[in-house]
């Protein structure tokens, strides 16, 4: 199968499905019922689950008597078996019925077929659990099945049960819940006396497999019951050997075209492209223009060899009736004798039977009188033991709540350890950062509000610090960040005075070219001549020189740019003076 846990889901049913269903006359009204959106099937009154592969397989309701005992007497739902077991009661019932010309029976059944669970033995399936097979020592027809149906398990529906008054021609109930459980009927055999009475008709079969020029095979079967438009699997006013044509009752609809029947007849069987489809069957089935042979009885032939073939005749098509009468025969022909000396034996146990209830019936009191002590019995019994249980009951809670008290308590205890123990190791690095003290108070009374004291100790400690920082930095801000603006933030500030160049260093830079460049504009204005050029050559200049000459320009800075009408913006005392 295409998945390891076939499960159920939402139906998908496509479009060229329905109109297969149409062409095969099952959509007639009411008959078929389309699930919408539901992930499990849950039928409406008087409709069953099915699937359109079983359909097309000739599945309809109500179903024949023959699927509804295989059903019963394997413990099955429809969804248990898979397409291809359908279709082998399908080819079952019109071999029997068709070719045979008898009812298919339990008995041929058992000599051909068996049971066995789908997948492997850890995947318990539930659509499509059961496989229905040919045993191994059996020369049947190759019926060439398909090796998997894909996605059959997705296309289900709800079929319409014709309820007739007959529990037998039901479909059992749904039930998605119910798991597959092997029973010893899937394996059943027949017996050495069925094998017999089934000679005939297992010789009849192999006939009709091997004779040169007239083999049947199972192809040919499945086309002829696709072809006459009759479902093997439906319970039927007529069994097939009566088929009348076109005007038979128990037809769904007209005679398919032959691409739609060979189109079909491909889709459920393992046929390509390139085989034929058989157009007919090469031994003619039985039908009304070809009834059954008639069994006649011949004049040479002894009375007991008779006896022995109606026997066989209705061994394997039993009425009802028939049938009672043959068991009750079988089992009392040549017991008259024991029946007259069980009567004399009867006779003597009817008065044993008198003695007995004699006997019966004065001890029927003290009977009566011991039950109703036995009874008071049972009941204080039942009382002492619900008391029991309930002391017992009463003492495990107990048990369990001391037990969970004591975790508790220990895990408390537990706790509060640990964060002493974080408490004094906390206080080690504070001091050793801060040079200050701090001891818990009271750590064996009330540690955790001891600790509450030293968080917010060392919680105002941080604050005080923070203010400082912040305070100090916003002052120095200016000096080193001109003309931006302060961020709101301690974080986003201290992190301006962690760069990786000196601020210190820069500052300096800057009052220097300040003051050396207010010197130059100083002689550049006095209109000396002047060879710059050895002025610029800093390498041959000596640093005294250059500090001489700015400690020389910085006392006159504003009056040089006052001469030369730059006018200084006015700023506060805190901030650096702009240029």
């Amino acid at each position: 199968m295409a998945s390891a846990d076939l499960e159920w889901e939402r139906s998908k049913i496509s479009a060229q499905d329905i109109n297969l269903l149409k062409k095969l006359g099952m959509q007639k009204p009411k008959a078929l019922c389309f699930p919408s959106e539901e992930s499990y099937p849950t039928p409406p009154m008087e409709y069953r689950v099915s699937f359109v592969d079983h359909l097309i397989r000739s599945l309809s309701a109500p179903i024949h008597p023959f699927l509804w005992g295989l059903l019963f007497v394997y413990g099955l739902q429809l969804h248990h078996l898979t397409p291809n077991s359908i279709l082998h009661i399908s080819i079952f019932i019109t071999l029997c019925e068709s070719f045979l010309g008898v009812q298919p029976n339990w008995v041929l059944w058992k000599c051909i077929f068996f049971c066995r669970c789908n997948g492997s033995p850890n995947v318990a399936y539930n659509i499509g659990g059961v496989v229905i097979c040919v045993r191994p020592d059996v020369e049947y027809f190759d019926v060439k099945f398909p090796d998997s149906v894909q996605g059959w398990l997705k296309k289900w529906l709800y079929i319409h049960e014709e309820n007739h008054g007959c529990a037998e021609d039901n479909i059992p109930p749904f039930d998605g819940t119910e798991k597959i459980y092997r029973r010893r009927s899937w394996d059943a055999e027949a017996t050495d006396e069925e094998k017999t009475a089934t000679e005939a008709l297992m010789a009849r079969i192999h006939e009709l497999q091997s004779t040169r020029g007239k083999e049947l095979s199972g192809i040919q079967i499945t086309t002829y019951f696709l072809r006459i438009r009759v479902q093997p699997l439906q319970a039927r006013k007529n069994p097939l050997w009566k088929y009348a044509g076109d005007n038979d009752v128990d037809r769904l609809s007209v005679d398919l075209p032959v691409k739609d029947l060979e189109k079909l007849v491909r889709k459920i069987s393992s046929l390509s492209k390139k085989d034929a489809v058989p157009s007919s069957c090469r031994v003619k089935p039985y039908s009304a223009t070809n009834a059954l042979p008639k069994v006649e009885k011949s004049k040479n032939e002894p009375l007991s060899l008779m006896t022995t073939k109606m026997l066989l005749a209705l061994i394997v098509n039993p009425q009802p009736l028939i049938k009672e009468f043959i068991r009750f025969g079988a089992q009392f022909v040549g017991y008259r004798e024991y029946a007259s000396k069980a009567e004399e034996k009867l006779a003597e146990a009817n008065k044993r039977a008198d003695t007995l209830a004699q006997k019966l019936e004065q001890s029927e009191e003290a009977r009566k009188k011991a039950e109703s002590d036995a009874s008071k019995a049972r009941a204080e019994a039942d009382k002492a033991k619900t008391d029991a249980a309930g002391v017992e009951e009463l003492q495990k809670r107990l048990h369990d709540a001391e037990t969970s008290l004591s975790e508790h308590i220990a895990a408390q205890s537990a706790r509060e350890d640990a964060i002493t123990k974080r408490l004094k190791s906390q206080s080690r690095r504070f001091v050793s950062k801060t040079s200050q003290e701090y001891e818990l108070e009271d750590p064996d009374n009330d540690p955790l509000l001891d600790a509450l004291a030293f968080l917010e100790f060392h919680g105002d400690e941080a604050r005080e610090g923070l203010t400082a920082a912040r305070e100090g930095l916003s002052r120095l801000y200016p000096y080193f960040f001109p003309k931006k603006k302060e961020p709101a933030t301690f974080l986003a500030l201290s992190k301006c005075f962690n760069p990786p160049e000196d601020l210190g260093l820069k500052l300096r830079q800057e009052n220097m070219k300040v003051a050396v460049e207010s010197t130059v504009a100083l002689v550049a204005d006095s209109q000396q001549n002047i060879d710059w050029t050895k002025v610029g050559d800093t390498q041959e200049m000596e640093t005294t020189k250059w500090q001489s000459l700015i400690r020389a320009a910085k006392p006159n800075t504003k009056k040089i740019l006052a001469y030369l009408g730059f006018r200084p913006t006015p700023a506060p005392s805190s901030s650096k003076p702009e240029v």
